[in-house]
């Protein structure tokens, strides 16, 4: 029962994926934006922490121009401990004199200076009004390294972050997908292992049943039993091939196909229509036929699910060139709106009660993990029906990137 809980929240989790993903990306906004307040509510504070410096000096020089006996704890305690704001000291006349925090190259000539002060000057004016004095002069100034360094520093903050996420998240999805794929194959192998005796038994007892006295009156039924236990031992076929690396082989696409057909019709409801149509009977793919059957049947099985065991399937298969191969599933069952066309691949996903949601996102896991394709819905509408479409690999030669970004978007 434990188990049985625990396999439904893993499944509640991925399907609510992007639900969380949203509220992890709300919280990161909020913190961020939060930082960014805080910070420029420092810088605020410091600069008119600044601004009170600056107009202190000019109080403090206009009293050392009239008052000499305290000029030297006046230089030394108010305008020498200045060692970090910028600022000019510019006469009634408009020209340039004292400075302070202004750097200069190493080998500055004088003119050079004198240009290094005007263009000062000019940022200065952008920044803040100056402070006048009593004696006509003008005061000039603008934010400290340290002020300006700490306005931008809120954003790098913020860069760093994002890009530290971006990583972490590869990092940890990568380690996530390689997890899931060890799950995967472990499952899947050990799955294999357990039907394959009572498999070999059922082959033990229908060789039995075709030389007995049965045969003659039941020839239908054991062939039909037959079938599904060849049926069984592909199975086993694919849930060995889950894990390892399949055997990608050039099949007959049409064949393969309608193969997984004539199988898949005595075994659904009577009154569903399935057709295969290929406009080239010849195409062939790159594919593994055991594991492409198998994505046949789970889209298939889908698309009978969608229309409640009644209505008609229909499979286009077509080669327009060298490159891929096209085979399109529609259904004219309920559909579905475009917010659910990847959805539906996601592990968990059923509308089922009983469902596991695990056939679509075993064959988007073969068809783009083992087959280097593309599996998507391609068109739906609620009421009508659904066409998933699959891409499949030509067999002279691999779909270059181009074309399949041209080929995909839909």
């Amino acid at each position: 029962m434990k188990n049985t809980l625990h396999e439904f929240t893993t499944l509640d989790f991925y399907q609510n994926k992007s639900r969380i993903k949203w509220l992890i990306f709300i919280c990161s906004v909020v913190i961020s934006f939060g930082s960014i307040y805080y910070t420029n509510n420092l810088v605020e504070e410091l600069k008119e922490r600044e601004k009170r410096q600056i107009e202190l000096l000019a109080r403090a020089l206009e009293y050392a121009s009239i008052y000499t006996d305290n000029l030297t704890f006046i230089n030394q305690e108010i305008i020498q401990q200045n060692n970090s704001i910028p600022l000019i000291i510019m006469d009634e006349y408009g020209n340039p004199g004292e400075y302070k925090n202004i750097k200069f190259g190493k080998r500055a000539t004088e003119e050079d200076k004198l240009e290094v002060l005007k263009s000062e000057l000019q940022k200065m004016k952008q920044d803040y009004e100056p402070i006048q004095m009593e004696n006509g002069s003008f005061i000039f100034y603008r934010n400290s390294e340290l002020l300006t360094s700490l306005r931008y520093y809120p954003y790098v903050q913020l860069a760093v972050i994002i890009v530290f996420g971006i990583l972490a998240y590869a990092v940890f999805n990568q380690s996530k997908i390689a997890e899931q794929n060890q799950v995967w194959a472990g499952l899947t192998k050990e799955t294999a292992h357990q039907l394959g005796t009572p498999i070999a038994s059922l082959m033990a007892w229908i060789d039995y049943l075709k030389n007995s006295p049965v045969w003659e009156e039941n020839k239908e039924v054991i062939q039909e039993m037959d079938k599904d236990v060849i049926k069984l031992r592909m199975v086993t076929e694919r849930f060995s091939s889950i894990g390892s690396k399949p055997v990608i082989v050039s099949e007959n696409v049409f064949k393969v196909v309608d193969d997984a057909i004539t199988y898949l019709r005595p075994r659904i409801s009577s009154k569903v229509e399935m057709n295969v149509n290929g406009y080239a009977r010849d195409i062939e793919a790159m594919i593994n036929k055991p594991l492409f059957e198998w994505v046949i049947e789970n889209i298939c099985k889908n698309a009978v699910d969608a229309m409640k065991g009644q209505g008609k399937i229909s499979i286009d298969i077509v080669k327009e060139s060298e490159q891929y191969v096209i085979v399109d599933i529609t259904d004219n069952g309920r559909g579905m709106e475009k917010n659910m066309y990847k959805k539906v691949f996601n592990p968990g996903f059923s509308t089922r009660k009983r469902g596991w949601g695990l056939g679509l996102t075993l064959a988007k896991r073969i068809i783009e993990g083992y087959h280097q394709g593309k599996v998507f819905v391609k068109t739906s509408e609620v009421g009508k029906g659904t066409t998933f479409r699959i891409v499949l690999n030509g067999v002279k030669e691999q779909m270059d990137e181009k074309t399949k970004e041209n080929f995909f978007s839909f």
